[in-house]
């Protein structure tokens, strides 16, 4: 299974147990139907968005210390610029 179609249905699963306790096919407490429950969606949405950013910055703060990666690059851009010549293409 792709991680894409984990993501796709892990999704499914729980906006289906929302929408199942949203319209009272699995029963809960009214304290729980009413101030808690509507903001549930609002709740993932920040928690996904800070998860997000966290991982943005993380990779820009520890961006230099990949000097491996960057050479491997490198080599690989050298590589290709290589075979495309070896082609009869210029690549500038």
């Amino acid at each position: 299974m792709t991680k894409a179609s984990e993501t796709a249905l892990t999704i499914f699963a729980l906006s289906s147990i929302y929408f199942a306790l949203y319209t009272q096919l699995i029963p809960s407490p009214t304290i729980f139907y009413y101030e808690i429950l509507p903001f549930l969606p609002f709740w993932a949405l920040v928690s996904f968005g800070s998860y997000a950013l966290f991982t943005l910055g993380w990779g820009i703060f520890t961006f230099k210390d990949k000097k491996e990666k960057y050479e491997e690059l490198k080599i690989q851009i050298e590589e290709a610029k290589a075979f495309y010549k070896s082609k009869g293409i210029d690549i500038d």
